[in-house]
């Protein structure tokens, strides 16, 4: 295997972790909302919290390191109106994970104080809850649109 082989082979998996990580940790966090018990969503939480850590962060920190060797190694300018938009839709992405991450543990936190006071998730819970989902579509949609852009790599004239 050579060395592009590699990096190519790295970049795949981890631009399928970072899809598969999000779309598993927004099934199961919607999975335990509609059960609306504080302890079933307590406990996916913390598990969701885990998996973005493991899972996500590190592929989130890899991904730009392979995609830059990958380019290197190909010959590929970084300036291709492919890759600059890439790039754009990953930051774009982040801008709505970053929160998430944060509303996720939250969730948790939340989660964790109803059942520990035997009490009712509160309003709170559902209007972070709310954010939380709604910030998926746009970071789904763009992680999608990288991967057509990896994928079919069209001539783009940005500059």
């Amino acid at each position: 295997m050579s060395f592009e082989d590699l990096l190519r082979l790295l970049h795949v998996l981890g631009a399928a972790v970072l899809f598969g990580t999000g779309a598993g940790i927004a099934f199961f966090m919607v999975m335990a909302q509609r059960s609306r018990d504080p302890h079933i969503i307590a406990h996916v939480a913390g598990i969701v919290v885990i998996a973005d850590t493991v899972f996500t962060a590190t592929a989130v920190l890899l991904q730009p390191l392979t995609g830059y060797g990958l380019a290197r190694a190909i010959g590929w300018p970084l300036t291709e109106g492919w890759i600059v938009l890439s790039l754009a839709l990953y930051v774009f992405a982040g801008l709505f994970w970053l929160p998430v991450v944060w509303i996720q543990i939250r969730l948790r936190d939340l989660a964790k104080q109803a059942l520990a006071e035997k009490t009712p998730l509160p309003p709170a819970f559902d209007k972070l809850y709310r954010i939380w989902f709604i910030f998926g579509f746009p970071a789904f949609a763009a992680v999608i649109a990288i991967f057509w852009l990896m994928l079919t790599k069209p001539d783009i004239t940005l500059f």
